[in-house]
């Protein structure tokens, strides 16, 4: 089945501008991060914490068409996506096979949390769609972080290009399914 999608007007290309912005700062500052981790650099609290704004950066956009309490619930798995991350990254770092493992599973329960999630608020995502989105940026940032230790800084940047386009679709599907939802706040 071809899937329709809505005619852009301003305040549709408004929230895919900000939803792109969103999705941006995540994998940028999700970057920052795991480098100042993987290096010890004495940024990770600040970059950190930097990062860990961008869950509610989302349920702030969020809020306008879902209310607070749906918003609020995805920046809560937002943010658990983020602290396993974090956490697998030091694990990874540290050389802790057995935590990684038991931080991968999590981070992976928890992609499956935010694409059921997403599924079941918006009648035009997928949760299948999600799950295969959000498994493919895990598999990116993977094998980001994976370069990143191993010091392969020219294999490491070239995912980073990558993990920005995937990220973008992620943006334009989660605005695809909101203005079609809410056709009628996206008139003008």
């Amino acid at each position: 089945m071809a899937r329709s999608y809505p005619t852009w007007t301003s305040s549709s290309v408004e929230l895919n501008r900000k939803l792109r912005a969103l999705w941006e700062q995540h994998v940028y500052w999700t970057r920052l991060t795991v480098n100042s981790i993987v290096d010890g650099l004495p940024d990770v609290n600040a970059t950190t914490e930097r990062l860990l704004r961008n869950p509610d950066d989302f349920a702030e956009v969020l809020a306008s068409v879902y209310g607070i309490a749906i918003a609020n619930e995805f920046a809560r798995l937002l943010r658990e996506h983020l602290t396993i991350a974090a956490e697998l990254v030091g694990d990874l770092k540290s050389g802790n096979s057995e935590a990684a493992a038991d931080a991968q599973r999590r981070w992976y329960a928890n992609a499956d949390s935010i694409a059921d999630f997403l599924g079941r608020i918006n009648p035009y995502w997928s949760q299948m769609e999600w799950q295969h989105m959000m498994y493919e940026h895990l598999g990116l940032l993977s094998d980001e972080v994976s370069t990143r230790i191993a010091k392969d800084y020219v294999k490491n940047v070239a995912l980073n290009d990558q993990i920005e386009t995937q990220a973008l679709g992620m943006a334009d599907m989660m605005t695809s399914g909101i203005v079609q939802q809410f056709p009628s706040n996206f008139l003008s």
